[in-house]
């Protein structure tokens, strides 16, 4: 026993209780693969020779960096040949003086096996809040894209060669997907706190205008940023997620696994997570019989379900979880009055106090006062489903930054 004890007293001491710890500034959710090679293609999600510089806008600032690279979904391994991060200055060009070579393991290449990730070794690279990075990725060999991020609602740039470490492309090939990125994790003090905002298009900004930011997950981290609260913002939705289903299912992979399949991957492994947001449930109402099949129509009772497990499993993890309520959808595609007031339990449900530890009223947020089955049509991105910049903004300023101890 006296031997184990001498043991244990220099592993102790090798631990910093109260120090900095690594935070998700910036983050986004994978979806699997395209199966049809000419959709790959097309969709320019094959690589050789080329290098791909992915643009993110982070949260939270910080003096050291990494960056989680994906094959998330790959069947093959990824080699990544050489890979920098910098800051961006405007399109596919760089801050002078910003750029850093990024390592794993001290060597700059890797290989990532079929559906893991990797970390890079920490830089030193002072990035302000709410900054634009280029993440310059340089794939040798034929490489189909992993960790892929459909709706990127941002450009991102592709060159020929490795261009890692290139100030700007010249006559680039663009994509509005992330691709074999993430997260970036930036080393914050103790009391600083990653919020996870877990949804669908409508957390993913889909119909917002590109290469602006414009999100409600960025109006909260421009919120939280001006009020000096100590936490970074991680946009975890994906356009067409469901709670309980699949988008294979529906076939398309772009809609991404379950709400509750991805979890763990989306928000559980997230680092310095505190706090969850869960905005999820339109498409389970509305999917079903249109774009997923007809035997896939699930009840009220059963999303909320689907809500307890998330906030159980969140629970377990130490994870706040706060509620947000479904929009109003009236007008749009797949609206059913049937389906609307599955939406309405749902919506009790989150505002009841039963189960999450606070809520969002996002219904009540952007609903027109006239006609409170349909968005406000100042807010209305002209498919009665999806909010627009405006109403995105009205989103993030409804959130009470008090939720956010």
């Amino acid at each position: 026993m006296r031997k184990s004890a001498v043991l244990l007293i220099p592993f102790l001491a090798s631990l910093s209780f109260g120090a900095d710890h690594w935070v998700a500034t910036w983050g986004a959710s994978p979806a699997p693969q395209l199966a049809d090679p000419a959709q790959r293609e097309q969709a320019k999600l094959v690589f050789e020779n080329q290098t791909i510089r992915d643009i993110v806008h982070v949260s939270v600032g910080g003096d050291s960096l990494r960056v989680r690279f994906s094959n998330a979904y790959g069947t093959e391994p990824v080699v990544v040949g050489a890979a920098h991060i910098a800051l961006r200055e405007s399109e596919s060009g760089i801050v002078t003086g910003s750029d850093r070579p990024l390592t794993f393991g001290g060597k700059p290449s890797i290989a990532i096996p079929a559906n893991a990730l990797a970390l890079s070794d920490p830089v030193n690279l002072k990035t302000p809040a709410l900054a634009d990075l280029a993440i310059s990725i340089f794939l040798p060999q034929h490489t189909v894209g992993a960790g892929i991020h459909y709706g990127a609602q941002q450009t991102n740039y592709i060159a020929k060669g490795d261009a890692t470490a290139s100030a700007k492309f010249d006559d680039p090939a663009t994509v509005t997907s992330w691709e074999f990125i993430t997260a970036v994790e930036t080393l914050a003090p103790e009391k600083t706190g990653t919020i996870v905002a877990f949804g669908d298009s409508i957390t993913d900004g889909a119909r917002s205008t590109n290469n602006t930011n414009h999100r409600w997950p960025n109006t909260l981290a421009d919120r939280l940023n001006a009020a000096h609260k100590n936490f970074a913002v991680i946009d975890a939705g994906i356009g067409g997620n469901r709670i309980l289903h699949d988008g294979e299912a529906s076939g398309n992979v772009r809609f991404g696994r379950s709400a509750l399949s991805r979890f763990d991957r989306d928000v559980i492994a997230q680092a310095g997570v505190k706090y969850l947001i869960i905005l999820e449930g339109i498409n389970d109402i509305g999917h079903a019989g249109t774009s997923a099949p007809a035997s896939e129509a699930v009840t009220a009772d059963e999303m909320i379900e689907g809500l307890k497990q998330m906030i159980e499993r969140a629970h377990e993890k130490g994870i706040r979880v706060i509620g947000a309520t479904l929009t109003p959808f009236q007008g749009a595609h797949y609206f059913t009055d049937e389906g609307e007031k599955k939406r309405e339990a749902v919506n009790q449900f989150i505002r009841n106090g039963k189960g999450f530890d606070g809520y969002i009223d996002f219904d009540k947020a952007t609903s027109d006062s006239a006609s409170p089955l349909r968005l406000k049509a100042d807010y209305d991105s002209g498919d009665h489903l999806h909010p627009n910049d405006a109403g995105y903004k009205a989103m993030g300023e409804a959130i009470e930054l008090s939720l956010f101890k």
